[in-house]
């Protein structure tokens, strides 16, 4: 028996009230629930009509008076009013309306769209004429952020569990009535989900309504154009459809068309748009959005023309290296011009389309040798939006950037020296710099080059940062937080930026480590100095750091290092996308084996500044208060598993590593 089947009118009234009284926390589930491969506007599409088609067809009635369904009596059988009980029980109108929801959530496509990705057409959305949706920042779009990679069923049972307050019995069994095969397994792994507990409490929060999304218009006039062309475009082609398909030469195997469409004009170089030049020091908004054109071929219409088409045809042999998470299909509007020259016998495009840039190179003589890349740049600010790579010479092992509008002064230096300071590093009126030595890819390690660069006093005061070259259209910034100041649960440090002492001291030990990471996927990497401990038998004192390569899309890979007073580095535990050491990942825990001068082994614990006390159990059974434990211990044996008590009175497990302990 179907849901609408089994709803009277009075339980689908009930359901209605129901609906429209938890319509933000619906939104918010099926928001989070919903695939990562849809884009923001598409999501908060998807998931407003998946609430309001959760509705039950008993009489036709939505929020609008109107049901997806259209009218209809209820079903024969349907229960008595009340019989479903409370809101919330097993049954009731709130756990049907949430199954509906789950429903559309975790099977968005529906039969059309579930064909066409079967047919390997990319996924259609939902669309609003002239509008672009997204969620503002810091709620919502948050969760979905930490939860990007989790299957649908974990996300949704992280809402359900985690925001809703649902006991796990309770979201198993929606879990199952929605259609997922293993809803037990699903909670199991969304209690698993390294996420910090002020990130569900902040989103429980008034301020940050799941239904409030922020909205913009696309550009009216441009609109305008489109339909008046594509009226006349339909006319045209209307005409000479027969003559085209009867002389057209047989498709070349060598071009594969991007996916999507291309808008009308998207591809003119003459609509292109251009920033001038001294919009950056006149908006709020300092990013790539205010990057002006710079380039001595800025005019050439040829070139434009080339890199478009390209971008939009994708000829066969064009190489394309797309950031992970990146799309590459064509602009839907067109893009916005931040350079166009050449440089090292290679002319090159740089076009930022919404949150992506792109760039286009050819040989500086023609288009021969032709390749395009792909970097994110959503939520890029002063730092993350401050450089972009013009070319790359990876034989010379060099490279030269072009600089945004508001870098005032640009140096290099080597990160393993900490004492050195910046060398002057020279920048043409266009803003590209002379070239500039790169990181190692493999081999020995002994140098890092970075860039430091310091803003205009136009935005932002004696404001110093640093780059790293990770083999991306972007460099990262880099930047270090230090120890907690004073004992006990004090307030949480900001990262500051790589040019005091004290940071470009920690980073040593860290440097090399760098290209253990996917540069495209990395925005920026903090050194993270999370506590400091005695060692024994007078052995000094020793730092405990976590290095976080934060990723585009939210996760990051964590690596946690022990730093002696003298000799290496120790690595302690690692994760991959995982929220620790970030800014919903704040309490940490790690311990590892470490051998005395002596020779003695030990087991070493220390904690974040909210820990209050550590205890270990397993192979080593010992308790410390305060934020370290140290332990006699063998070099190895069965694992060790480590817990602390927060101020708070909560608890947490230890990073992964080698003192055997789970995150």
């Amino acid at each position: 028996m179907s849901t609408s089947q089994r709803f009277g009118s009075t339980a689908v009234e009930q359901a209605e009230a129901v609906l429209v009284e938890q319509y933000p926390q619906l939104v918010r589930l099926a928001y989070v629930t919903l695939p990562d491969s849809f884009g923001r506007h598409a999501r908060v599409l998807l998931a407003h009509r998946a609430v309001q088609r959760a509705l039950p067809r008993g009489i036709g009635r939505s929020i609008g008076g109107h049901g997806p369904g259209g009218p209809g009596p209820a079903g024969p059988g349907g229960p008595a009013p009340g019989a479903l009980g409370g809101p919330d029980s097993p049954g009731g109108p709130l756990s049907e309306v949430r199954v509906r929801v789950l429903r559309a959530a975790l099977a968005p496509a529906g039969r059309v769209r579930a064909a066409l990705a079967r047919a390997g057409w990319p996924p259609v959305p939902p669309f609003v004429w002239g509008l672009r949706l997204w969620p503002p920042a810091g709620g919502i779009d948050e969760a979905a952020r930490v939860l990007t990679g989790a299957p649908g069923p974990v996300r949704a049972a992280f809402v359900l569990h985690r925001m809703d307050g649902l006991p796990e019995e309770a979201v198993v069994r929606l879990l199952g009535a929605a259609g997922v095969a293993d809803p037990a397994d699903g909670v199991r792994e969304a209690l698993a989900l390294p996420v910090d507990e002020a990130l569900p409490a902040a989103l429980r929060h008034p301020e940050f309504d799941a239904s409030v999304v922020s909205t913009r218009p696309t550009d009216l006039l441009r609109r305008r154009r489109r339909v008046r062309a594509g009226w006349g475009a339909a006319a045209v082609v209307a005409l000479v459809t027969g003559v085209v398909l009867a002389d057209a030469p047989p498709p070349r195997p060598e071009v594969t068309p991007a996916a999507g469409p291309v808008a009308a004009g998207a591809l003119d170089p003459a609509r292109l748009v251009r920033v001038p030049a001294e919009a950056w020091a006149d908006t709020a908004r300092v990013d790539f959005t205010a990057w002006p054109a710079r380039g001595a071929r800025t005019a050439d219409r040829a070139l434009l023309a080339r890199a478009l088409g390209t971008w939009a045809a994708r000829p066969g042999g064009v190489p394309v290296v797309a950031a992970p998470g990146t799309a590459t299909d064509p602009p839907a509007r067109p893009p916005h011009l931040l350079y166009a020259g050449d440089s090292e016998g290679r002319a090159v495009v740089l076009l930022l389309d919404g949150d992506r840039v792109v760039r286009y190179a050819e040989a500086a003589d023609g288009p021969r040798a032709r390749e395009l890349a792909f970097a994110r740049t959503d939520d890029a600010g002063v730092t993350t939006a401050a450089a972009l790579t013009v070319v790359r010479d990876t034989a010379r092992g060099a490279a030269r950037y072009l600089l945004a509008p508001w870098v005032d002064r640009a140096g290099t230096r080597d990160l393993l020296r900490a004492g050195d300071g910046a060398a002057p590093l020279a920048v043409a009126a266009d803003g590209v710099t002379a070239p500039v030595a790169v990181p190692p890819s493999g081999g020995a390690c002994g140098s890092w080059p970075v860039l430091e660069l310091t803003s205009s006093a136009r935005i932002v005061e004696k404001h110093a940062f640093v780059l790293a070259d990770l083999g991306a259209l972007s460099p990262v910034h880099l930047t270090y937080t230090p120890l907690p100041d004073g004992p006990g649960a004090v307030p949480a440090r900001q990262p500051r930026e790589v040019t005091g002492p004290a940071a470009r001291a920690a980073w040593v030990p860290a440097a090399c480590r760098l290209r253990e990471l996917g540069g495209g996927a990395v925005r920026a990497v903090n050194v993270w100095d999370f506590a400091d401990s005695q060692l024994p038998e007078g052995a000094g004192r020793a730092v405990w750091s976590c290095t976080r390569a934060s990723g585009w899309a939210g996760p990051g890979d964590v690596l946690v290092q022990l730093r002696p007073p003298a000799g290496p580095s120790l690595d302690v535990a690692r994760a991959r996308s995982t929220a620790a050491c970030g800014r919903f990942g704040q309490h940490l825990l790690a311990g590892t084996r470490w051998r005395s001068p002596a020779g003695r082994w030990y087991l070493l614990a220390a904690g974040s500044r909210e820990v209050a006390a550590i205890s270990a159990a397993g192979a080593v059974r010992a308790e410390a208060a305060g934020r370290s434990l140290a332990a006699p211990a063998a070099e190895a044996g069965a694992p060790v598993t480590l817990t602390a008590r927060l101020a708070s009175g909560a608890r947490i497990t230890a990073l992964d590593g080698a003192s055997g302990g789970r995150d």
